[in-house]
C-alpha cells in the first residue's frame, strides 16, 4: 500500500508541474484552477501591421510566373498562390489579405516596414540577414543566362565562352552579384535600374545576355511574347528565396510552421509543378 501511495505521489506532482495554474483568493480561502495555453499564432496574438489583417508586399510590376497579370491579390503565380496559402493556413481569409508595393531594393534595407512579409524573389543572403529576418526557404533557385535569338552565345555550354561578352542585370539583385563574382566577365556589367530596363537593353543591343533566376528567363526565352530571347542555360550554386519580414518579427515563427505544414503535405511541390515548369532539361553552363 505505501509503494502505492508513493507512486500516486509522484505522479501528482509531475501533474502539477506540466500544468499551468493561476491562483485566485475569495472569501472562502485560497484556490488554483488551470489556465489553457496561449496560442502565438491565433490571429488575435499575431505581431500585424493591421490588426485581423495579413498586409503582403511585392514589387510593381510583379513579373511570371511568379506573379500573374501584375496582380497579386489574384492569387495565380507561384508567389501569389503561395502567399495565400500561407494565409489560409494562419487562419486568413482572402479579404483578409492585404497587397501593398514594395520596391525590391527598398525591401531588404534597414528600418521599420509597411508590410508583415514581402514576398518577391528575394534570396536570402548574409548581408541582407543583418537588416531583416528570413523565412524558411521555398524556393530553390537557379541564375541563368538569355541572349538575344540568333546570338553566337547560344551555343555557350562553359563559363569560360561567356568571358568576353557584356552582361546586364538589375541593381541591388543577386543575378548582378553573379556575374561580378562567378561569370566575372572580362568587361564591366551593365546595371539597370529594374528588369524592365535590363530587358529592353538586351533588345537594343546595348548587352550581349541578361542574368536572370531560371523561372525568370525561361518565361521571357519560352513563353512571353515576342519570342525573341534565347534561354542559353543555367548555373550552379542555386540560391535560395525566403519571406522577408523587419528585423526579429515574431511573426516569421508562424509563418515558418504554415511553410513546414505547406511542404510536408506536399502543396509546395504542387504550386512548383502548377505554376513552375520542371527545368531538368535546361542545360547547366559549367
Amino acid at each position: 500500500m505505501r509503494k502505492l501511495l508513493l507512486g500516486l505521489t509522484v505522479v501528482a506532482v509531475l501533474a502539477t508541474a506540466c500544468a499551468s495554474t493561476s491562483t485566485t483568493t475569495t472569501a472562502a480561502g485560497t484556490t488554483s484552477a488551470t489556465s489553457p495555453a496561449v496560442d502565438e499564432c491565433a490571429i488575435e496574438n499575431l505581431n500585424l501591421q493591421t490588426p485581423g489583417v495579413l498586409t503582403v508586399g511585392t514589387d510593381n510590376p510583379a513579373f511570371p510566373p511568379w506573379i500573374i497579370g501584375n496582380k497579386p491579390d489574384n492569387g495565380k503565380g507561384y508567389e501569389g498562390a503561395l502567399a495565400y496559402e500561407i494565409a489560409g493556413r494562419m487562419g486568413f481569409d482572402a479579404s483578409q489579405v492585404k497587397w501593398v508595393v514594395v520596391g525590391f531594393n527598398s525591401s531588404y534595407a534597414p528600418g521599420p516596414k509597411d508590410f508583415d512579409f514581402d514576398i518577391n524573389n528575394i534570396t536570402i543572403t548574409p548581408e541582407r540577414e543583418q537588416a531583416v529576418t528570413f523565412s524558411d526557404p521555398y524556393y530553390e533557385l537557379p541564375q541563368a543566362l538569355i541572349v538575344q535569338d540568333g546570338s553566337p552565345l547560344q551555343s555557350a555550354t562553359t563559363v569560360g565562352e561567356l568571358s568576353d561578352g557584356v552582361y546586364g542585370a538589375q541593381i541591388g539583385t543577386t543575378s548582378l552579384k553573379f556575374i561580378n563574382t562567378v561569370l566575372q566577365p572580362t568587361q564591366q556589367a551593365r546595371v539597370y535600374d529594374t528588369t524592365v530596363d535590363a530587358k529592353s537593353g538586351l533588345r537594343n543591343g546595348d548587352v550581349d545576355g541578361l542574368i536572370l533566376d531560371l523561372p525568370t528567363a525561361d518565361y521571357e526565352a519560352n513563353i512571353n511574347t515576342p519570342n525573341d530571347f534565347y534561354l542559353v542555360g543555367q548555373f550552379e550554386p542555386v540560391d535560395q528565396l525566403g519571406l522577408l519580414f523587419e528585423k526579429d518579427n515574431p511573426l516569421v515563427t508562424c509563418v515558418n510552421k504554415a511553410l513546414a505544414e505547406i511542404e510536408d503535405e506536399g502543396t509546395l511541390q504542387n504550386l512548383r509543378d502548377r505554376w513552375l515548369a520542371n527545368f531538368q532539361a535546361v542545360p547547366v553552363i559549367k
